[in-house]
């Protein structure tokens, strides 16, 4: 009895160590796979790709393409080679008969526009189509149309052709380029070399950059790393609604990725006079004007502020109120500048035939002259 009632105690005391065992170990599991899915929740990446380039980049190019051009100039001149005498007309009349046959250059030219209307006008550069004799423009399909300048304006490096087609053509919406951001992507879509509608991507990489190109003054262009080469000059620079946001028109052929192209709302403030007048019309002084540096003012005794008039164009605005060479313009009624570009933002408020008072200073002293602004020359 003593020995069976002393093995019933060592089982039972058996059991509850096993038992007491396998709740320790379950007690202990739960939390381990518990604690493991955390681990891998904590663990697993998330998501972070950005996605670099829009998506929809060839369905826009797509729909834009048919509103883009290919144009094509051809220049002729008569010359009679390097030989001066020949080339000056007071010259040959002493040649009678026997004057030679002048020789007939003829120099081709390329470039890209795009339409904005559906019965055929056409946007381009200025300098695409400066001095052509003949243009033509090709639309998609190598349809070519002979194409007449509407408008054109150097100075803002912009022309308006038109074309006949005898049916509706696709066209492009003008964007809003002050709403565009540095970093926002862009195409250009345009004949470079020749290489009919070639597409090329990048982003704005900076916005209002001034540039003086050969004889012109570029103050808001738009510059860009998507690829701009000849023959570019003229097409779109789109953003990624398809939407006109720039009109390519210069490289920096000694960078690489350095592109510029005019502002769409630059552009637009011209667009109707250029095609209702054929031309800008812009008021002027009628002088020429050289800022006042230090040496200047302490030469004039006077502080260095304002713009002095180097000359005076004979017949013009400025001859008939009776300014003079040496007379420092401070202001443009009460707004005052110290350079071009702020006396241009003063005359782009004024109209032709307004008249402006100029705060002037001659001989240390200053004083008053009113002024009736006329039309600026095209030369």
């Amino acid at each position: 009895m003593g020995r069976s009632k002393g093995l019933s105690i060592a089982l039972v005391m058996m059991l509850a160590v096993i038992l007491g065992g396998s709740f320790l170990v379950f007690c202990n599991y739960f939390p381990a796979v518990e604690s493991e899915k955390q681990v891998q929740a904590t663990t697993t990446p998330v998501s972070s790709q950005v996605l670099i380039g829009p998506a929809n980049i060839a369905d826009m190019v797509e729909k834009a393409s048919p509103a883009v051009v290919n144009i094509e100039t051809t220049i002729a001149s008569n010359s009679y080679g390097d030989n001066a005498f020949l080339n000056d007309p007071f010259f040959r009349q002493f040649f009678g008969d026997n004057i030679p046959i002048p020789k007939q250059n003829i120099q081709q030219g390329i470039g890209t526009g795009f339409i904005i209307s559906e019965n055929g006008y056409v946007v381009t550069n200025q300098h695409v189509i400066n001095g052509a004799s003949q243009i033509t423009v090709n639309l998609s399909g190598n349809k070519k149309y002979t194409a007449k300048v509407v408008g054109q304006d150097y100075e803002m490096d912009l022309a308006v052709l038109k074309i006949d087609t005898g049916t509706k053509l696709s066209t492009l919406n003008m964007g809003n380029s002050d709403q565009m951001r540095v970093g926002d992507w862009v195409v250009a879509i345009g004949n470079p070399y020749g290489l009919d509608h070639t597409v090329t991507a990048g982003v704005v990489s900076a916005k209002g950059r001034p540039m003086k190109i050969e004889n012109r003054t570029y103050r808001n262009l738009i510059q860009t790393d998507a690829a701009i080469n000849p023959g570019n000059s003229g097409g779109p620079l789109l953003n990624t609604k398809g939407e006109v946001i720039g009109i390519n028109t210069a490289v920096d052929a000694q960078a690489q990725g350095i592109g510029f192209a005019i502002s769409i709302n630059t552009a637009k403030e011209v667009l109707n006079e250029l095609i209702d007048k054929g031309k800008v019309v812009r008021p002027y002084i009628g002088v020429w004007l050289q800022p006042v540096d230090n040496e200047l003012a302490n030469y004039l005794g006077i502080k260095a502020e304002g713009m002095v008039v180097a000359n005076v164009v004979q017949g013009g605005p400025a001859e008939k109120a009776g300014l003079r060479k040496y007379d420092v313009i401070l202001s443009i009624d009460k707004q005052k500048f110290n350079d071009n570009d702020g006396l241009q933002e003063i005359l782009k408020s004024k109209k032709v035939g307004d008249k402006a008072v100029l705060e002037v200073i001659r001989n240390a002293k200053t004083i008053s002259v009113a002024i009736n602004l006329a039309e600026k020359p095209a030369n």
